[in-house]
C-alpha cells in the first residue's frame, strides 16, 4: 500500500471519529435515559465503533512513515484505547456482568466477530526491544550462575567395587539381550523367506481372464482417484473447503510483508532525521530570533512597570517563577487588568476568612438541608441514567482538532517521501525558545525591579519582604509529609533483582502469545439472554477481557493513569482451561516482569513477620521500578482457605492473606503493577476476603463445540499432524465435550509420536486414534461447571446481576397486572353501557 492509500485511510478514520464524537456529545447533552436495553444498545454501538477506529489507527501507526503524523496518531490511539475501557466499564456497571454479546448489533452493522477483536498495539513491544534484551541477558546470567553453583555443590560419589561390578553386569546383560533379539529376528526373517519360496498351486485361470481382472482393478483405482480429485476441486471452487495451499502465503501477501518491513526501515530513518531536526531548528531559532525575542520581552515588561507606576503610584510585585513568571502578565491582559486581578485575590482571601466563621455557626442547619437534598438527588438519579464524565474524550477531541487544523487540508504533493515538515517544528519550538528566554529575562527584570524599588520606595519594599518570608515559612511547614521506611535504601536495583531471581520469586515468563489461546465467538449470547438464560462465556470473550483489563493498561502509562483502575484480576476455572497460559501471555505481550507469590513458592522463604515484610517490600519495590510487572498467585484459594488441610499446615498457605489489602492500597494509578490470581477451586476460599482482594473475577469455561473444533485443528497441526478427509473433525469435536485445552494437547502428544508422523503420508490420521488417550483422562463434567456458576452468583457482581434480574421480573409482573386490570375496567364499562 502506498503513502496516498494510508493518507486516505487516515482521513476516512478521522471522518468516522468526527461523527462518533458528535454522537457522544449529543448523548451527554440529552436528558437521562431510563430504558436499560436502549442504554446498552447505545453503549455497545459506541464500543464497536471505537474498536473499529482503534484497529484502523493501530494499522496506521505501524505503516505511516511521516514522524509528525505518527505522533498525532499515537495521541489519538491512546485516547481511543482509554475510551474503550471507559465504555466497557459503563457496560459492566449497567449489566452487572463482565461478558457482553453483540451478535444482533454486528448483524445490523454488517460486521464479523473478527472486527470486534481488540488488537494488541505492536509498539508496546517495539519500544521495549532493548530493555527486554538487557533483562533477558541479566536473567540468563543470574540463572547460569546459580546452576554452576549447584553443580559445584553436588559432590561426586565414589563407587565401591561391588557397586561397580553390578553396573558392569547390567550393561553386559543388556548387550547380550540385544544380540539375542537381533539373532532371533534374523531366524524369523529366514523362515518367512523360505515359506514364500515354496511352490504355490498352479492357477487354472487363463491369461486373458487374469489380464482382464488386473485391468478392471487398475481402471477402477484410476477412476476413483480421478473422481476424488474432481470432487475436491469442485468443493474448493464452491468455497466449501479450503485450498491445499490455503495457509501458505500467496505472492501478493509476501510482497505486502516485504513492503511493510521496508516501511518500518523508512520509519526509523525518518525518526532519526526528525530528532536531529528538532535540535538543529531550535538552535537556529535561538541564534536568529533569540536576541529579538529577548529585547521585545524586556521592553514589554519595562512598559508594564511604568504603566503600573502611573496607575497605582507604586511599582508592582513581580510574579514568582512557580506561578509562571511574566508569562501570566501578558496572557491577553493589560497592566490595569492584572492589578485588578491581584486586588480581587486579596479581597477573596478576606472574604474566605469571614465565611469560615459563618460556616461554623450554620453547620447544623446545612446538615439537615443536605439530608433532604440527598434524598431528592437519589430520587432524581433513579429516574434515569447518564454517561459518566470521561478522562479520555478531551484527548480524542484534541487529536481530532489538531488533524482538522493542520493535516486535513494540507497540500503534500511536494513531500512524496513523507519526511518531517520544518514549518511545524518551528511553530512548536518557537514557543519553547520564548519560554526559555523568558526565564532568563525574568531573572534580569526581577533584579531591575528590585533596584527600582530600592531607589524609589525603600521602606515599603522592606515591609513586604518580611511578610513574604513569613508566608513562605508557613507553606514549608504545611508541605511536610511522613514517608514510609525504605528497608533496602542502601541497595542497588541490580542486587535486589538478583536476590529475587535466586529465591525463585522473579521468574522468566514463557514465550506465549495471546493469539495462541484459541477460541471461538459465542454467536447465541444475545438470544440466550433474551430468553433469561445466562450463557457461559466463550474462550474468545475471555481473551478479550485479558486484553482490556491486563494488556492495554500495562502496555500504556497514559491509559493506566486515567482509565478505570484495575489493580487485581482473578482467573477462575477448571484445571487445563489455560489459566497459566494467559498469565504468561499477559507478560509476553506487554514485556512485563513475572513475580511468583504462590503459597507453594514462598513456603520456607523469608520466615517470620519481619521476613514476610521484607519479601513484600522487595517484590513490590522491584515491580514498581521495573514496571510493567505482574504478580502471580497460583492456587489463590489456598491463600484464602476456609480451613487449612492438615497436610498443608506446615506450608502456612494463608501467609499473605493479611498483607494483600494493604498492598492493594499502596498501588497507585502511576504504578503499572497487576496482581493476577489463578484458581481451580474457588469454593474452598473464604468468599468475602477473596472478593475484596480481587477486583475483577473472570470465569474461564470448558471449551464449547466451536472452540473445540478450532482447538483440535491447531493442536494437531502444531504437533506435526496433517488434516485430511479421513479425520472427521466435527465428530471429534462433538465427542470431546467436557475436555479442556490441556486434555486435548496431552492426547495429541500421545498419538502424534515421531513414528506416527512418519506414517502420515501412507496412513492418514483418524478420529478413533484420539479416543484411547482421552479415555485415560478425567473430563470436566457439567456438575463441576455448574458449581463454578453457583459460586460466581455469590460474588458481589453475581449478586447484583441476580438482584437486577429479580427486579426486572417483578416489574414485568406488575406491568402485566396493570394491563389485566385495565382490560377488566374497560370490559366493565362496556357492559354498563350495554345495560343502559
Amino acid at each position: 500500500m502506498s503513502n496516498r492509500t494510508y493518507s486516505k485511510m487516515w482521513a476516512d478514520t478521522h471522518d468516522v471519529l468526527h461523527h462518533l464524537l458528535k454522537e457522544e456529545l449529543y448523548s451527554q447533552e440529552t436528558k437521562p435515559l431510563t430504558d436499560r436495553t436502549m442504554i446498552f444498545q447505545m453503549l455497545s454501538a459506541f464500543y464497536i465503533k471505537y474498536v473499529k477506529i482503534f484497529r484502523n489507527m493501530e494499522d496506521l501507526y505501524e505503516q505511516i512513515v511521516h514522524p509528525q503524523k505518527r505522533r498525532i496518531i499515537h495521541h489519538v490511539l491512546e485516547g481511543v484505547m482509554g475510551r474503550i475501557l471507559e465504555v466497557k466499564n459503563e457496560m459492566v456497571k449497567l449489566e452487572f456482568s463482565e461478558f457482553h454479546y453483540y451478535d444482533d448489533i454486528l448483524q445490523d452493522l454488517k460486521l464479523t466477530p473478527e472486527d470486534l477483536e481488540i488488537p494488541i498495539p505492536r509498539y508496546f513491544m517495539k519500544d521495549k526491544v532493548k530493555v527486554m534484551k538487557d533483562r533477558e541477558n541479566i536473567l540468563s546470567r543470574i540463572l547460569s550462575k546459580s546452576t554452576i553453583q549447584v553443580e559445584k555443590a553436588a559432590s561426586i560419589r565414589i563407587l565401591s567395587l561391588d557397586e561397580a561390578i553390578h553396573i558392569i553386569q547390567i550393561a553386559e546383560r543388556t548387550r547380550q539381550g540385544r544380540l539375542r533379539s537381533k539373532f532371533m529376528l534374523e531366524i524369523r526373517m529366514e523362515e518367512e523367506r523360505e515359506s514364500m519360496a515354496k511352490p504355490r498351486s498352479t492357477s487354472t485361470m487363463s491369461t486373458d481372464m487374469a489380464a482382464t481382472l488386473i485391468r478392471k482393478i487398475w481402471q477402477g483405482y484410476l477412476q476413483r482417484k480421478k473422481t476424488k480429485k474432481e470432487r475436491a476441486e469442485e468443493m474448493i471452487f464452491l468455497d466449501m473447503e479450503p485450498a491445499p495451499d490455503f495457509q501458505k502465503p500467496t505472492a501478493i501477501q509476501l510482497q505486502t510483508q516485504k513492503m511493510q518491513q521496508q516501511r518500518q526501515v523508512v520509519q526509523e530513518v525518518h525518526e532519526v532525521e526528525y530528532q536531529q531536526a528538532l535540535v538543529t531548528i531550535k538552535e537556529q531559532l535561538h541564534s536568529v530570533e533569540g536576541p529579538d525575542i529577548k529585547e521585545s520581552l524586556r521592553e514589554q515588561i519595562r512598559q508594564w512597570f511604568v504603566e503600573c507606576r502611573n496607575v497605582t503610584g507604586k511599582f508592582p510585585n513581580y510574579p514568582d517563577a512557580e506561578n509562571g513568571g511574566s508569562a501570566t502578565l501578558f496572557a491577553s491582559k493589560t497592566p490595569q487588568e492584572v492589578l485588578q486581578e491581584l486586588a480581587a485575590k486579596e479581597e477573596k482571601k478576606k472574604q474566605k476568612a469571614a465565611e469560615k466563621k459563618e460556616k461554623k455557626s450554620a453547620k447544623g442547619k446545612k446538615e439537615e438541608k443536605k439530608k433532604k437534598k440527598g434524598k431528592a438527588d437519589k430520587e432524581e438519579e433513579e429516574e434515569g441514567w447518564k454517561m459518566a464524565p470521561s478522562q479520555f474524550l478531551s484527548t480524542v477531541v484534541e487529536g481530532q482538532r489538531i488533524y482538522e487544523g493542520v493535516w486535513q487540508n494540507r497540500d503534500e504533493h511536494t513531500n512524496l517521501a513523507q519526511t518531517y515538515v520544518a514549518e511545524l517544528i518551528k511553530e512548536d519550538k518557537r514557543q519553547e525558545v520564548e519560554n526559555e528566554i523568558r526565564v532568563q529575562v525574568d531573572e534580569l527584570m526581577r533584579q531591575e525591579l528590585k533596584n527600582l524599588k530600592i531607589a524609589v520606595d525603600r521602606d515599603k519594599s522592606t515591609k513586604k519582604k518580611g511578610k513574604k518570608d513569613g508566608k513562605k515559612k508557613k507553606a514549608k511547614k504545611g508541605k511536610k509529609k511522613k514517608k514510609g521506611k525504605d528497608l533496602t535504601a542502601n541497595r542497588t536495583i541490580d542486587s535486589l533483582f538478583e536476590e529475587l531471581v535466586n529465591e525463585g520469586l522473579l521468574i522468566q515468563p514463557k514465550n506465549i502469545q495471546l493469539s495462541d489461546f484459541k477460541g471461538e465467538y459465542n454467536y447465541l449470547g444475545t438470544t440466550l439472554r433474551q430468553t433469561d438464560i445466562e450463557p457461559m462465556p466463550s474462550l474468545s470473550d475471555v481473551k478479550q477481557l485479558i486484553t482490556l483489563y491486563g494488556i492495554l493498561p500495562l502496555g500504556s502509562q497514559a491509559v493506566h493513569e486515567k482509565a478505570p483502575l484495575v489493580k487485581s484480576l482473578m482467573l477462575a476455572g477448571p484445571s487445563g482451561v489455560g489459566k497459566e497460559m494467559l498469565v504468561h501471555a499477559l507478560c509476553t505481550e506487554t514485556g512485563a516482569n513475572l513475580f511468583n507469590l504462590s503459597s507453594h513458592n514462598i513456603a520456607g522463604k523469608y520466615p517470620g513477620k519481619s521476613g514476610l515484610q521484607m519479601m513484600i517490600h522487595l517484590v513490590f519495590k522491584v515491580a514498581r521500578l521495573l514496571q510493567p510487572s505482574v504478580v502471580w498467585i497460583d492456587n489463590a484459594e489456598k491463600t484464602f482457605y476456609k480451613k487449612v488441610p492438615k497436610e498443608e499446615k506446615g506450608l502456612d498457605p494463608k501467609r499473605l492473606k493479611k498483607s494483600l489489602p494493604s498492598i492493594l492500597k499502596s498501588l497507585k494509578s502511576e504504578d503499572r503493577v497487576l496482581i493476577v490470581g489463578t484458581t481451580r477451586r474457588p469454593f474452598d476460599a473464604e468468599l468475602k476476603s477473596f472478593c475484596r482482594t480481587f477486583q475483577k473475577i473472570v470465569l474461564i469455561p470448558r471449551p464449547d463445540y466451536t472452540s473445540r473444533f478450532v482447538l483440535w485443528k491447531t493442536i494437531i497441526q502444531q504437533h506435526g499432524g496433517i488434516l485430511t478427509h479421513s479425520l472427521d473433525m466435527s465428530s471429534l469435536a462433538k465427542i470431546t465435550d467436557g475436555y479442556t485445552l490441556g486434555h486435548l494437547t496431552q492426547a495429541a502428544k500421545d498419538v502424534l509420536t515421531e513414528r506416527r508422523i512418519k506414517q502420515l503420508h501412507t496412513k492418514p490420521l483418524t478420529a478413533v486414534e484420539f479416543i484411547p488417550p482421552l479415555a485415560k483422562q478425567e473430563p470436566v463434567y457439567q456438575e463441576e461447571e455448574n458449581s463454578f456458576k453457583d459460586w460466581f452468583v455469590k460474588t458481589p457482581l453475581g449478586k447484583k446481576r441476580a438482584k437486577a434480574a429479580t427486579e426486572s421480573e417483578n416489574d414485568g409482573k406488575e406491568k402485566g397486572k396493570k394491563g389485566k386490570d385495565g382490560k377488566k375496567g374497560k370490559e366493565a364499562k362496556k357492559k354498563g353501557k350495554k345495560k343502559k
